[in-house]
């Protein structure tokens, strides 16, 4: 199992100890939440995206992918009624699928909750907005050689996609094998989904999954809450998942640091 930290539990760090740090707790890899980056990361120089991508490798640990896209810059949506927002997004989401691949990256998730609302009298219509925008990215992230995840949120965050069925449906509507979906722990439990083991025995096979969050309902990290992670991991195992695991906790208690090390501790213990 490959074990990606988020890396934005940390972001208080410089980024070469934010690398340094996720490899000598023991993390595979650090997953890279754009905002992080700077106001408008999609704008970053090529240098400083061989610097990031150099520093990564000199610390000994790899950039795996991209998540909480639309973060930054502000004012953007793949819902809006307003064209021009729609295409400033997409053209958002195409540079950070260049980012990705230029950092060494192999996915993206697509959270970004307030950022896919949907209006009750424009339902519909901004549905079908959603889906031109992923089948955009989807066409793009094909190019690139990534993959591009559609991430099902918990309702209470969003009202467009919260579930993996609709994602999947979704995914098999637009149907680019570059656009699949994805699993977060805690968004299944808080949502309408439930157990995310029973969630992954059943999805796993559909070969749709390209990414699962590791997370606990609590939004803490794993080991942190009720959530029981060795029927998780088990289920990953006897399906033969062979992606990154991104560890995704919101709340970090007592820190950063802390929260990272207490995760890859109890999920190593539980593989173990």
């Amino acid at each position: 199992m490959r074990m990606s930290l988020c890396n934005e539990v940390v972001r208080h760090l410089p980024f070469p100890q934010q690398c340094a740090l996720a490899r000598e707790l023991g993390y595979d890899g650090l997953e890279i939440a754009p905002f992080t980056l700077g106001d408008e990361p999609h704008r970053l120089a090529p240098a400083c995206i061989a610097e990031l991508r150099s520093i990564a490798s000199r610390e000994g640990i790899g950039i795996t992918g991209l998540h909480w896209l639309l973060m930054k810059p502000e004012n953007l949506s793949i819902t809006s009624r307003d064209a021009p927002v729609r295409q400033r997004t997409v053209d958002v989401m195409r540079r950070l699928i260049d980012l990705c691949a230029d950092l060494g990256g192999h996915y993206l998730v697509h959270g970004s909750p307030r950022q896919r609302e949907l209006i009750t009298e424009h339902e519909r219509e901004q549905r079908a907005f959603g889906a031109e925008c992923f089948a955009a990215a989807g066409e793009h992230a094909s190019t690139a050689g990534v993959v591009y995840c559609i991430e099902p949120l918990a309702p209470d965050e969003t009202n467009f996609v919260t579930s993996v069925a609709e994602a999947a449906d979704l995914v098999r509507q637009i149907n680019i094998p570059a656009l699949r979906t994805m699993i977060d722990c805690a968004a299944a439990m808080r949502g309408r989904d439930g157990d995310p083991a029973r969630l992954l025995s059943t999805w796993l096979p559909s070969g749709l999954i390209a990414h699962v969050h590791l997370n606990d309902p609590n939004r803490r990290g794993p080991g942190q809450g009720s959530l029981q992670f060795k029927p998780i991991l088990q289920a990953l195992r006897e399906k033969g998942y062979s992606g990154f695991l991104g560890v995704e906790p919101f709340i970090y208690e007592p820190d950063g640091p802390s929260s990272a090390a207490r995760a890859i501790g109890y999920l190593r213990g539980c593989l173990e």
